[in-house]
């Protein structure tokens, strides 16, 4: 093969670009990266002050499938790779002030005090159920109130959803937000009965599900991944490097950007772009006006992460689970907590307790939306309550990602059509990130490798 067949560019140093650039690499494609941060690591941001390690980003990952430790052996991460302590197992939800343990099997789930005797009768119902005529169209909450009833959805999904995306499960799409929960629903006529017989399925591919996966992170933070992964690929990342344009030429594309004062260009036959999608919008109308429409539409939400220390003498809650999660009914100023000194020990002193709370999301976006000094105060006071802490923290941090979680909201499979058929449209264009089937760090590792394969057979054809 023509060695100029094998020059890409990539647009961005998250772990969605990195990841693929690693495989690329590997294979020995010329790579150039472009980041316009200073460091890797994109949403992954770890920094170590006053005794604490404080994960801005990503707290932890899911080893669904083999691919992940297989990235991490490879990049010699091996031996700083930490699983989350058993302690972490359980995870809780509010309901009237009060925590309550998220059953983990049958016995539990009946004895539990989160749901009503109504609930979970409701939820015996099931696997009677028949499949929806929505098709793509459902939201999660149809979805689940449909299955499982409004009590569920109130007190289990809900509460989930604003974990998981900073979302709201009246305008998220469940076939693209939560793609295996409609899976089960479609192939197999249900979730109870799916999730017994796709235990085999997942079996045979060697993958775990999301519930039984094995929680990661690193001794130095999860932004330990995408440094070292950019300290093996050393030179081929250009920081502080801000594209301004990309446009089509004949032998395939033009990236122009400034760098530390100096304006540049690229010529390269393939891109990979790894940015956000409102980014990505910014560079791209000569390219496809429509897809930068489609780009435009997808809704990042504000997220504000505070970060708190107390000493543990300090708190009154058994500290013997994961965190907790807030339903919306519950009126509260933040969406959750989680306890991150319970799940990865080393993130603080053995004296102290760390905990890391979530605040706006697509729930309450209004809250971030303009200065409120007194904001912090309020959502610290109704934790202490909750984990009932009789003394100050003596360690505060947070961080407002202005644009955080891209959300999957209804009529999303039209966006996802749309970018495959850009790719189509332009050959050597590739469009990847946490947009583009699953926001998880687990799932940008897994489909980095997607891209990289299709990468790789396209210029096998050139």
């Amino acid at each position: 093969m023509d060695p100029a067949a094998k020059k890409i560019i990539i647009l961005g140093a998250g772990i969605s670009g990195l990841a693929a650039a690693h495989w690329l690499n590997k294979d020995g494609f010329d790579i150039t990266i472009l980041e316009s941060k200073s460091e890797p690591g994109g949403s992954m941001e770890t920094r170590r002050e006053e005794g604490f390690l404080v994960d801005y980003g990503p707290n932890s990952g899911l080893e669904t499938v083999p691919l992940i430790r297989q990235l991490v052996d490879e990049v010699g991460l091996s031996q700083e790779l930490i699983y989350a302590d058993a302690k972490s197992n359980k995870r809780y939800i509010l309901r009237n002030n009060q925590l309550h343990a998220l059953p983990t099997n049958p016995i539990a789930f009946f004895r539990t005090g989160l749901f009503s005797l109504q609930a979970k009768l409701r939820l015996l119902a099931e696997p009677f159920i028949g499949k929806s005529m929505d098709g793509y169209y459902q939201s999660i909450s149809t979805f689940v109130r449909r299955r499982l009833g409004a009590e569920f959805l109130d007190y289990a999904i809900n509460p989930f959803v604003a974990g998981v995306f900073a979302g709201d499960p009246d305008t998220l799409s469940v076939k693209s937000a939560f793609p295996k929960l409609y899976r089960l629903e479609e192939e197999y006529g249900g979730l109870i009965k799916g999730m017994i017989k796709g235990a085999k399925t997942r079996k045979q591919r060697s993958e775990q599900s999301k519930q039984s996966a094995r929680m990661f992170s690193f001794k130095s933070g999860m932004q330990a991944l995408p440094l070292t992964i950019a300290e093996r690929l050393r030179n081929r990342i250009m920081y502080n490097c801000h594209v301004q344009t990309i446009a089509k030429t004949d032998g395939g594309f033009r990236v122009t950007f400034h760098q530390d004062g100096q304006e540049g260009s690229m010529d390269t036959p393939m891109l990979l772009t790894a940015i956000p999608a409102y980014q990505l919008a910014l560079l791209c109308p000569d390219l496809d006006k429509v897809m930068c429409a489609h780009l435009n539409e997808i809704y990042y939400p504000p997220v504000k992460v505070l970060y708190l220390g107390f000493y543990k003498k300090d708190v009154g809650q058994p500290l013997d689970g994961f965190g907790f999660l807030i339903p919306e009914k519950e009126k509260k100023k933040f969406l959750g907590a989680i306890w991150s000194s319970v799940i990865f020990p080393e993130r603080a002193n053995p004296d102290v307790a760390a905990f890391t709370l979530f605040l706006g999301g697509a729930r309450s976006p209004e809250l971030l939306e303009q200065a409120n000094p007194k904001l912090v105060d309020a959502v610290v006071g109704e934790f202490k309550a909750i984990m009932k802490v009789a003394a100050d923290p003596i360690f505060v941090r947070e961080k407002l990602w202005p644009k955080a979680i891209p959300q999957y909201t209804l009529g999303y499979i039209e966006h996802e059509r749309y970018f495959t058929e850009v790719e189509t449209a332009h050959p050597g264009f590739f469009i990847s990130g946490n947009y583009r089937g699953g926001i998880s760090v687990g799932d940008c590792i897994k489909n980095s490798e997607l891209v990289y394969l299709r990468i790789r057979d396209y210029a096998a054809k050139r």
